[in-house]
């Protein structure tokens, strides 16, 4: 999993949240910190979680256990986790600069990594 946050997360993420700033800079105020955080929670929705314990699944050898199942666990994951992650995206968006929004939220990330990991119980 290391691999694949020094890799994939390391080019995606900061890239869209570099294209989130682009977007939103016409906009102002309430509407544009509202944009902001949607679009960084839509980044990180049902299917992002989905591949990401694919990976988990992938890396521990267990190929049979990437299925449907999976992606219902994923959404449920979502949809309990949107206040914490409505909040933390929030923060992340538009309180801290462009430049440290990337680590920030890879903290935030290997917190919810956790969260991913122990949903598939969870929600089992």
């Amino acid at each position: 999993m290391m691999l694949v946050g020094a890799t994939i997360y390391a080019f995606e993420i900061p890239n869209y949240f570099a294209w989130i700033d682009k977007k939103t800079a016409q906009l102002s105020g309430i509407k544009q910190t509202l944009s902001k955080t949607g679009l960084a929670i839509a980044y990180f929705n049902p299917l992002w979680i989905f591949r990401h314990l694919a990976f988990i699944k992938l890396f521990s050898g267990s190929f049979s256990d990437i299925n449907f199942n999976l992606l219902e666990i994923a959404c449920l994951s979502f949809l309990v986790n949107i206040p914490i992650s409505f909040i933390a995206n929030f923060l992340i968006q538009n309180k801290i600069k462009l430049d440290w929004r990337f680590l920030a939220s890879a903290i935030f990330s290997a917190i919810m990594a956790i969260y991913y990991a122990l949903s598939e119980t969870i929600f089992q």
